[in-house]
């Protein structure tokens, strides 16, 4: 007896149906595969995300790895090819780190007057604000969503939901009745949440944050997400299995700060949150916001001591909000004149009800992302006080005024501005103003394909090629000055320029990049790993961007011309300080020390690819932490 079995997975494959014998489904682990891809053993099928596929559906989903082959019948796979892939497979989601995460976090004190910002079942289902926040900063992680919410009345007093796929698709938005179900089941006066991007770790639900900790005393068992990444994951991971006796399940630092936070709740004490997050703070290096929920309904929201990722917050005095960036606030109702950034190395805790600010660890110096401004961040947002989309039309300024100091490229009635969509528009719109000249849509993104820039080596050229259609009617006989926000690895440009010539019959192609180049790799939770996978290094070769260099780096590309922005255009675009910045994947100059020792080793691997684990990785040569 046969049977129809349909099998998809959330990612992208398409729907498919397979004829096989009608058996009782058993599924059993194979050694080396993600947490949650499972096989079947009578039918050889795998379940991702919970969907099951055929061996050949799996290998095209993961990527075929080198020396897997696939038998005569492509539903059947010999098991040590498919621990081989499987194997691969973990190891490869693990080595391709993503860009930003985003949190997210809402209490309604229990003594407050209701918050007009509250939704209609009251302040007891506060908890469904979180998805809407959510949507807000999906923009910074698209792989997976959760939340975690309070409420002293039931049994599970901190419960979380997450799963794989966007917002839409894990709270089932589209779908009220199923939504409205969610949001009952996981009701609550308080709560936090999170979307992902890998920092580290594989893309399966197991990674997906908040992660929640069970234990019998209250103010033992909590959830926290964060978004971030610590250079010295390392150093705390090899120092947490030293003495043999302890086990981590996942590649992650999410993993690591959970032990470490669990280790300074230990034994007897009852330390209150700050003091928490103030001792494990002395332990960490790197980039981290949290949030942070425990069963006794005591939440802490903290960033880093160089706030280099970003984290607002708003308190109407009686519903307290934070999220990654300000735009969440704003669209709850909170006005904007009480949307505040919190302070480098500062927290906000509420412990019976009551909402403190005070500082947890030293703040020497800021160091923010500047990437935020320039290409993360929600262009309606507002970053410690500076306007994401004001920021990226100075940048725009400055690219005109060099074009105009230039004035190698005509500026008449056939020159238009194109922007690469979206990030780059403000900056294009700014640049065609003020060269008195057309900006014109003449590439149209397709918004379903998700950020090449985050996606895995093999995929990028392929999804580069479909997430953008050039528009003939704009692009043809123009010369065009293309502005995109950055360039990364490359391909992305380099599937435009042809496209744009191919289809759109552009006459010259002129880029101009609203950004400097970038030369080193990032170690707070941006990917980018090593120096090999970069353009730019290639041909700067020792900080110094020539006229030359550009040349050359334009033919490599097949642009008639390249321009970038220097360093100092970024400061004053953004109108801060340099000295405030990270902009180590410019200089080379990292704000910590592990930074600073990754990018040496990252330098010494130059040529090595193939042979070099990830620069992330390689800090387990150093020093344990102590």
């Amino acid at each position: 007896m046969f049977a129809l079995i349909r099998v998809r997975w959330l990612v992208g494959l398409r729907p498919a149906r397979c004829a096989v014998k009608a058996r009782t489904v058993s599924s059993a682990r194979v050694r080396g595969t993600a947490r949650h891809d499972r096989v079947h053993p009578q039918l050889n099928l795998i379940s991702k995300a919970g969907h099951w596929l055929r061996c050949d559906q799996y290998l095209e989903a993961i990527g075929r790895p080198r020396g897997v082959e696939v038998s005569e019948s492509p539903a059947i796979l010999q098991r040590s090819s498919l621990r081989k892939a499987a194997r691969a497979h973990r190891i490869g989601g693990m080595s391709e780190l993503h860009d930003e995460c985003g949190i997210v976090a809402v209490y309604h004190l229990p003594a407050a007057p209701r918050s007009p910002l509250c939704p209609d079942p009251g302040p007891e289902q506060v908890s469904r604000l979180l998805p809407r926040m959510l949507l807000d900063i999906q923009n910074r992680g698209q792989l997976s969503a959760g939340i975690t919410t309070f409420h002293p009345d039931r049994d599970q007093l901190i419960d979380t939901y997450k799963e794989i796929g966007t917002v839409n698709e894990v709270f089932r938005l589209s779908h009220r009745a199923d939504a409205d179900r969610l949001m009952e089941e996981y009701a609550g006066r308080a709560g936090i949440g999170h979307v992902r991007y890998a920092t580290c770790g594989a893309d399966d639900r197991s990674y997906a944050q908040p992660f929640e900790r069970h234990h019998l005393q209250k103010n033992k068992w909590f959830s926290f997400a964060f978004n971030g990444q610590l250079a010295n994951y390392q150093q705390l991971r090899q120092r947490l299995l030293s003495d043999g006796d302890h086990h981590l399940a996942r590649e992650t630092d999410t993993e690591i700060i959970m032990h470490e936070i669990s280790r300074e709740l230990s034994g007897d004490r009852r330390p209150e949150p700050i003091e928490v997050v103030r001792n494990v703070a002395q332990r960490f290096d790197g980039a981290y916001s949290m949030v942070f929920l425990n069963a006794r309904g005591e939440m802490l929201v903290a960033r880093d001591p160089l706030g280099i990722k970003p984290l607002c917050y708003a308190f109407d005095g009686s519903l307290f909000a934070a999220a990654s960036e300000s735009v969440a606030l704003l669209n709850l109702g909170f006005a904007a004149e009480n949307i505040k950034s919190l302070a480098p190395g500062h927290a906000i805790t509420i412990v019976d009800g009551q909402v403190h600010i005070e500082s947890f660890a030293a703040s020497p110096r800021r160091a923010h992302c500047f990437f935020e401004w320039i290409y993360f961040a929600n262009v309606a947002s507002t970053l410690d006080n500076r306007s994401v989309y004001l920021s990226r039309t100075a940048l725009g300024a400055e690219l005109a005024r060099l074009e105009v100091a230039d004035g190698r490229v005509p500026l008449d009635k056939d020159t238009i501005v194109v922007p690469v969509p979206d990030t780059s528009k403000a900056a294009a719109d700014s640049m065609a103003y003020e060269l008195g000249i057309p900006a014109r849509e003449g590439l149209i993104r397709n918004r379903y394909t998700g950020r090449t820039f985050i996606e895995g080596v093999s995929g990028r050229r392929k999804k580069a090629e479909t997430k953008y259609t050039p528009l003939r009617e704009v692009l043809e006989g123009k010369r065009i000055f293309l502005v995109e926000d950055s360039i990364v690895r490359s391909t992305t440009m380099r599937v435009l320029l042809d496209r744009i010539r191919a289809l759109g019959k552009a006459r010259e192609i002129h880029v101009r990049v609203a950004c400097p180049p970038i030369v080193a790799p990032c170690f707070y939770g941006i990917d980018m790993s090593r120096v090999d996978e970069l353009f730019a290094p290639a041909f700067v070769k020792d900080g110094t961007l020539t006229e030359a260099i550009q040349a050359e780096m334009a033919r490599n590309l097949g642009a008639d011309s390249l321009r970038y922005l220097p360093v100092a255009s970024v400061a004053r675009a953004i109108n801060l300080p340099a000295a405030e910045l990270c902009q180590a994947c410019l200089t080379g100059e990292y704000p910590t020390p592990c930074g600073q020792q990754l990018y040496q080793l990252a330098l010494a691997d130059i040529g090595q690819q193939g042979a070099t684990p990830r620069t992330y990785e390689r800090l387990r040569d150093l020093a344990p932490a102590t």
